[in-house]
């Protein structure tokens, strides 16, 4: 089942390209408005690296706390936690595609560790070197989001530390082409991503990708 964990959270990350500019939008805005002048591209290269191993690192640490439940023969949390983190890329789906918003109490559920985190995120901001992008980005990468819940909760439910990094790199690397992209274009994104066939497309594929897990995990 590893494998299919790490296709379905890369293709996760990659079909939630319209969450990602709703939630990330802003975000990436002020950091370009920000950076120094000249060439930019390192500087958006450096924000997604720190945030790839801000994504590991929380990996790291579910996969660990996972093991716990094997550790303590409780084999049924695991079995419980996978089966709820399909169940969050369904619903996940289903807001992207516009027919529930059920996903966003996850979102307001992390707020308080955010606001927790920001105030050490605009330690560095403006960003004056270059490795203070790598700080920013780790530090985004604990933004409140149902995609990075989601991941999360598989990560968990692998049971490993070494494979939750792994699944949230993956599922890191999906988000990559978006957030480069939004960097340059990010309001014709976020035009592009209002058209609601293009969200029944991606909402639709995340719901398929969860059902097709529970299905496969079941039998």
């Amino acid at each position: 089942m590893l494998e299919l964990d790490f296709l379905a959270l890369f293709l996760a990350g990659l079909l939630g390209g319209g969450h990602c500019v709703g939630m990330c939008g802003g975000v990436v805005a002020a950091f370009s408005l920000q950076l120094p002048k000249g060439p930019r591209w390192h500087y958006h290269l450096g924000f997604n690296l720190g945030r790839l191993l801000g994504y590991c690192l929380i990996g790291m640490l579910a996969g660990l706390l996972g093991s716990l439940s094997v550790l303590l023969s409780l084999q049924g949390v695991k079995s419980g936690l996978f089966i709820l983190a399909n169940l969050l890329l369904i619903l996940l789906g289903s807001y992207m595609a516009g027919w529930s918003s059920l996903i966003l109490l996850l979102e307001k559920a992390g707020r308080p560790l955010w606001l927790k985190i920001q105030p050490y995120m605009r330690l560095f901001l403006p960003i004056k070197r270059w490795p203070d992008t790598l700080i920013v980005g780790a530090l985004w990468g604990w933004l409140p989001c149902g995609l990075v819940y989601t991941a999360s909760l598989n990560a968990l439910a692998s049971a490993s530390p070494w494979s939750g990094g792994l699944i949230m790199l993956s599922f890191g690397l999906g988000t990559l082409p978006n957030l480069l992209l939004m960097s340059a274009f990010a309001e014709q994104l976020r035009k592009l991503f209002k058209n609601k066939y293009l969200r029944y497309l991606f909402g639709g594929g995340l719901m398929f990708l969860g059902a097709y897990r529970l299905i496969q995990f079941m039998f």
